[in-house]
């Protein structure tokens, strides 16, 4: 076991030190740049979730490819605050729930506290639902079954987060590559077409106000609170660096891996709902479920279909639980400088979605409401990142540009204003130009 863990320690820190000669011109080349990737991989698991299952197979069943355009305005403006996120973490060594601690009313930091921990277990129940899901359905397994399995195995993977952060991040890659693999086969088994699918990516459309509602989910399944936290978190002190003319070089690599890393979340969401589009829409408009797509798949595209889009999801669950928890560690100790046991805090976060079940709630409306939650918790961290980014004070000549600072406020404006539409929907205010429902 020392040997196995030394050999841990080593690989992370053979990464630094490979860093480390790239920063100093003594190395080049595509693998070692690939030692600056791992942040953004983690960080894009989290728009890969099974809540980004729930809302793009309910918005591709019910409204075929017209809401396409939601996913990538949503992971347009995921890339940009991820962006600004690990930005923060690189520039200053603090992470977003650090700053806000230093820099916030006491008052403020304990209420954004209290938020985050709500959203962080919404995020969980999503996620460890998702992974339980699949389990469940490809092994033929009570739920409870499924969420137990998932709750070890996860807990299994958190264990490698004591030695070291490479093998963590090779992890989660690999589960990112299992996803994205899975939803390429889709494609090929699904009748896609293509011609509508490009057409409603850049033309806007809410059909109405349910279309309204998911729309709302499919932004709080795609630019995730715990996300924005996290990846500030992750970038503080992977690699350590010495003056701003190396804070540049890693802001390079940093960039290009988040646009790498979000680029391919953003083809597999849009793939979620081409999928679904091409499978249900036309026949079984109806299907909004997991367990109801993958029972509908069977028959139209065959066991086949079915075995990898429950692969994907069981990818899906585990990888991003296992994350969510990493997140709400990390938020925790930046707002109250307070840690529990890794296992204490698994424990907790998957409490609700046991409760769920107990109910006998229906388990994918509850991933879609989780993720409204999410969506309305999301201007907080938002809000905080481009203050903190915008402040020459705290960045210094790292402070974003004016354009910069255009786009994230009005990312946020878009997010705030959706959230907004769903309250008043929910408490029965007609909103103009939607219908009353479906």
């Amino acid at each position: 076991m020392t040997e196995t863990v030394a050999q841990r320690d080593s690989l992370s820190e053979r990464t630094v030190s490979i860093a480390r000669q790239v920063l100093a011109g003594e190395r080049g080349g595509l693998r070692a740049y690939l030692a600056f990737a791992g942040p953004a991989v983690i960080a894009s698991i989290a728009y890969m979730d099974p809540g980004n299952f729930a809302t793009n197979i309910q918005a591709g069943a019910k409204y075929g490819y017209s809401l396409l355009w939601v996913v990538l305005a949503a992971n347009l403006i995921a890339m940009l605050f991820q962006a600004l996120s690990a930005k923060l973490g690189i520039v200053t060594g603090r992470n977003l729930a650090e700053m806000c601690r230093e820099h916030f009313p006491r008052p403020v930091v304990w209420a954004m506290w209290v938020v985050s921990e709500i959203a962080a277990m919404a995020t969980d129940l999503a996620e460890f639902l998702g992974g339980a899901i699949g389990l469940s359905l490809l092994f033929h397994m009570p739920l409870f079954a499924g969420m137990a399995v998932t709750a070890m195995i996860t807990y299994g993977v958190l264990m490698f987060e004591g030695v070291g952060f490479r093998p963590i991040e090779l992890i989660i890659g690999g589960m990112v590559s299992i996803i994205a693999l899975c939803y390429v086969v889709e494609l090929f088994m699904a009748p896609v077409d293509w011609a509508s699918a490009a057409m409603h990516t850049v033309l806007p459309q809410i059909p109405d106000a349910e279309a309204l509602l998911l729309s709302v989910g499919i932004i709080g399944a795609t630019v995730m609170p715990h996300a924005v936290y996290l990846h500030s978190g992750l970038t503080q002190a992977r690699m350590p660096v010495h003056n701003n003319s190396e804070r540049r070089k890693v802001l390079r690599f940093s960039n290009r891996e988040v646009t790498i890393a979000l680029v391919v979340a953003g083809l597999v969401n849009m793939a979620m709902v081409m999928m679904a589009s091409g499978a249900f829409h036309a026949g079984h408009p109806d299907v909004a479920e997991i367990e109801t797509a993958y029972h509908t798949l069977t028959p139209l595209l065959g066991i086949g279909a079915a075995g990898v889009f429950l692969l994907s999801l069981i990818a899906s669950g585990i990888s991003s639980s296992t994350v969510g928890t990493m997140a709400g560690q990390m938020i925790m100790q930046g707002f109250i400088r307070f840690r529990i046991p890794i296992l204490i805090r698994r424990l907790v976060t998957m409490l609700p979605a046991f409760i769920v079940v107990a109910l006998g709630a229906n388990a994918t409306s509850s991933l879609v409401i989780s993720q409204v939650v999410l969506s309305i918790a999301l201007p907080l961290p938002m809000i905080s990142l481009l203050i903190f980014t915008s402040r020459r004070d705290i960045m210094g000549e790292f402070v974003n540009s004016r354009l910069t600072f255009v786009a994230a406020l009005v990312g946020t404006t878009v997010v705030v204003l959706l959230n907004v539409f769903l309250i008043l929907q929910t408490f029965g205010v007609s909103i103009p130009g939607l219908s009353a429902g479906a």
